[in-house]
């Protein structure tokens, strides 16, 4: 009998070895995010809370900063998925790119801010100074025209754009005085201030709609792979809820990714952005029209083009109509 289970352990043994069980790989996804901000960090909760691997997902994720860089990263077939700003999609869009599409947003408001040291006091204390955006036609230099066409201003004629490259160049910038003004989104414009610098403009009181942090993708990487994109929805739905229900473990995956340990900075970035960050990802038509309708000025076709035309709602709808939504946020039908 111990020889027959000698025999038979080894047979055991040596079909494993042979036939080795197969186990599926998870499915890559490269994702790219264009700022290290406040409203980009549902990824990172994702991530924390483990739900990428939950939902089978391989996500890697690349910082290109500027919505311009970023959307070529997307047409360059290198990037499935890009978290970033609704103007160089809408650009690239109306130039032509159709495969590019926006399945979602995080957030529909502009929210940067302009800061500066404390004897400037408003706007027009900038005129002929240097202030620095992370690119031209970016989200930071679309807030700085329409924060200075409020105030009376050109700015095309009053004020000289400094390309940084990003929010954190920029930020070293106005620390070493190579600009005289900066403009930041949270938790970065809690850096300046810690140092002494203030607020000329704060850009949350001006609420203007724009497609500032989208979930954008190509048409064609939908039809290829439509169920790893709307795993990567859910993921994202549920790192939502966390982010809006559970404001200490939201800054604990701040604290660690931005690597800010000031709380204050932490909690006032977190405090302005949660605000009118979208809790089930919608993306807001007339967040787009304000693009399309700027982008006309210089380019007619945009005229052409309809908020409907940038926008695939198959997946809010799925969440919706499914039930996920519901039960994820506890919703009674």
């Amino acid at each position: 009998m111990q020889l027959r289970i000698f025999f038979l352990s080894a047979l055991i043994v040596l079909v494993a070895a042979t036939f080795p069980c197969s186990v599926p790989a998870a499915d890559k996804l490269v994702t790219l995010y264009s700022s290290p901000a406040v409203t980009y960090s549902t990824p990172w909760v994702a991530e924390e809370l483990g739900l990428f691997k939950r939902y089978d997902l391989d996500c890697e994720f690349v910082y290109i900063p500027a919505s311009s860089t970023a959307t070529a990263a997307i047409l360059g077939n290198n990037v499935e998925v890009g978290l970033l700003g609704g103007i160089g999609v809408v650009n690239a869009f109306v130039n032509g790119a159709s495969d590019l599409v926006f399945i979602g947003s995080f957030k529909n408001i502009l929210t940067q801010s302009i800061l500066a040291k404390p004897e400037i006091t408003k706007l027009q204390d900038l005129k002929g100074k240097k202030v620095g955006v992370t690119r031209i036609g970016s989200n930071t230099h679309y807030f700085c025209v329409q924060a200075f066409r409020r105030a009376g201003m050109n700015p095309e004629k009053d004020v000289t754009f400094i390309q940084t490259g990003g929010d954190m160049e920029t930020l070293a910038a106005l620390f070493t005085g190579n600009i005289d003004a900066a403009t930041l989104l949270p938790p970065t414009d809690g850096r300046a201030i810690a140092k002494g610098f203030r607020y000329v403009i704060y850009g949350p009181d001006l609420a203007i709609p724009y497609a500032a942090s989208t979930i954008t993708t190509r048409r064609s990487v939908i039809a290829k792979r439509t169920q790893v994109i709307g795993k990567f929805m859910r993921a994202m739905a549920e790192a939502s809820k966390v982010m809006h229900k559970d404001r200490e473990f939201a800054h604990r995956v701040l604290q660690k990714k931005l690597r800010i340990n000031d709380r204050s900075i932490l909690e006032t970035g977190y405090a302005t952005e949660i605000k009118v960050m979208e809790p089930k990802l919608e993306i807001k038509p007339q967040a787009i029209q304000t693009i399309i309708d700027e982008v006309a000025k210089v380019n007619p076709r945009a005229m052409e083009v309809k908020p409907q035309d940038l926008v695939d709602r198959r997946y809010l709808l799925e969440m919706e109509n499914s039930g996920f939504f519901g039960q994820l946020w506890g919703e009674k039908r």
